[in-house]
């Protein structure tokens, strides 16, 4: 069963421009660029992001000539959240991938995945239910580092009680990510935030996500590790540089795993790549896909 979400959008957030359904009857958002005739590509944010985090790679992949999809991941952003808290898995991701797919029309798709998102495409890809042509993975591997990803959800968690202010929700965000020069704005974190009927401002995603456990990440990265082993697709691995997600040591054992994957690493971003460096993120990523569809 699915809820939309019982929380108010702030003024001036901007609407999706298509809806989908997912593999539960649950309403995707997505935001698109370019042309449908276009080569297409699927981004997929992570863990506590919406589909803005790519509005910048999304404009530019639509300007390289190809049809770009961000979409809001189930119980994210724009989309229902879900009743079962268990119904937040990379497969549960992977299935919706399948249904948005279809319903798009959009054959043998890149698909672009941070963090969660990458996770889930791999999955998606691994299980045999999404026809990618290519697989772009951003700043995440079977074997991300558990701290790492402890310190995403501590600070996922934060927000739990609400926050009583704009201000409040900005100085969280700062304390999180200090290598950001620029400041956010109020535009900007409308985008991700959502009002309360205790006036109060919360996280634009369901609580009921981080509820998963940790035999439960153990069991996935298993079966992650073995759908890596299994590419054959053309792959390209972005790391952060000042990510905490991924080490030399994970990042040489997916390359090792995969050996015919591309590496680009991005010295001054963190976990959270393409809105650390845009620009550098981008332009590795257009590269890769104009070699791909040249061949």
């Amino acid at each position: 069963m699915t809820q939309s979400m019982p929380r108010t959008r702030l003024p001036g957030t901007p609407e999706p421009q298509q809806y989908f359904q997912g593999s539960e009857g649950n309403r995707l958002a997505a935001d698109v660029w370019g042309e449908p005739a276009q080569p297409a590509v699927l981004l997929l944010h992570g863990g506590g992001q919406t589909r803005h985090a790519w509005k910048g790679a999304g404009e530019q992949l639509g300007r390289a000539g190809f049809y770009t999809l961000a979409l809001d991941l189930r119980g994210h952003g724009d989309s229902d959240w879900i009743n079962d808290s268990a119904g937040y898995t990379e497969a549960h991701i992977a299935a919706d991938l399948a249904c948005v797919l279809a319903q798009g029309d959009l054959r043998q798709p890149v698909l672009v995945g941070a963090s969660l998102g990458g996770l889930a495409a791999l999955s998606a890809i691994g299980q045999g239910i999404v026809d990618a042509r290519a697989l772009v993975l951003v700043d995440i591997v079977p074997g991300f580092e558990a701290e790492g990803a402890r310190r995403v959800l501590q600070f996922m968690a934060l927000g739990k009680q609400g926050f009583a202010s704009l201000a409040e929700v900005s100085a969280a965000i700062a304390r999180y990510q200090p290598q950001r020069k620029t400041k956010h704005n109020a535009d900007g974190l409308a985008k991700n935030i959502r009002r309360g009927e205790d006036g109060r401002y919360y996280w634009h995603w369901d609580p009921a996500f981080l509820q998963r456990s940790e035999r439960d990440y153990q069991t996935v990265q298993a079966g992650l590790h073995r759908y890596a082993q299994a590419l054959t697709l053309p792959t390209l691995l972005v790391r952060g540089g000042l990510s905490d997600l991924l080490t030399d040591e994970s990042t040489a054992e997916f390359l090792q795993a995969c050996p015919h994957a591309e590496y680009a690493h991005i010295s001054d971003a963190a976990h959270m790549v393409a809105g650390d460096r845009n620009d550098i993120f981008t332009g590795a990523v257009v590269s890769f896909l104009q070699r791909l569809h040249s061949r």
